[in-house]
């Protein structure tokens, strides 16, 4: 009768040790299953997060380029209205009065501009478009045969006519002016206070 109560209890001893060890396993299959859950939600969460942050940006930049375009778009018209033309992140007037190289300048400060600087064959083609002889912001009344722009910058690249500039006839030509308007080479010095129209420059940043 021992025995038989002895080997029911080693049995049940096995089975409670065998179902110990099953629920090991399923806590240990379950807890790793939550490792990997936890990981994938953390995942999810850092994409979602950068998704945002990446929308974000995205939504300030485009609210930024709406802003420029509205400014740049008011500026269109007021300048406009008043006789400017836009060209090459520039805006253009050109004066319908005559005036000497001096007051030309003045007029165009006082426009919060200057008079043009020319540093490219494009825009030399757009001055020669309008076809009228107008001073530039070329000048060599600081030193003789220097020839600077109104910003201060030494003249490196010219469009001279032909045997200019030449002080014809020993007067004071220290101011340049587009003359010969048929021609791409169409620049010419002439005395600062003869009277001219005018072309003014107003560089824009957007």
């Amino acid at each position: 009768m021992s025995e038989e109560i002895h080997g029911c209890e080693c049995r049940e001893d096995i089975r409670q040790r065998r179902l110990g060890r099953k629920v090991y396993r399923l806590a240990a299959v379950t807890f790793g299953l939550l490792c990997i859950l936890q990981a994938g939600l953390n995942v999810s969460l850092r994409l979602c997060q950068k998704s945002r942050e990446d929308a974000n940006h995205v939504f300030k930049n485009m609210a930024e380029e709406r802003d420029k375009l509205e400014k740049k778009m008011t500026m269109f018209g007021e300048y406009s209205q008043q006789g400017w033309v836009y060209f090459n992140n520039s805006f253009y007037y050109i004066s319908l009065l005559e005036n000497s190289w001096e007051d030309s300048r003045s007029d165009c400060l006082q426009r919060g501009a200057d008079l043009v600087i020319i540093n490219s064959k494009e825009e030399q083609e757009f001055a020669r478009h309008f076809r009228k002889p107008m001073w530039i912001g070329l000048t060599d009344q600081e030193t003789e045969g220097k020839w600077k722009w109104v910003d201060g910058t030494p003249l490196t690249m010219s469009y001279w006519g032909t045997e200019e500039p030449n002080s014809h006839k020993g007067s004071n030509e220290d101011c340049g002016e587009i003359k010969f308007f048929d021609e791409e080479n169409n620049w010419n010095d002439k005395p600062c206070e003869t009277k001219n129209v005018w072309m003014c420059e107003k560089t824009m940043s957007f």
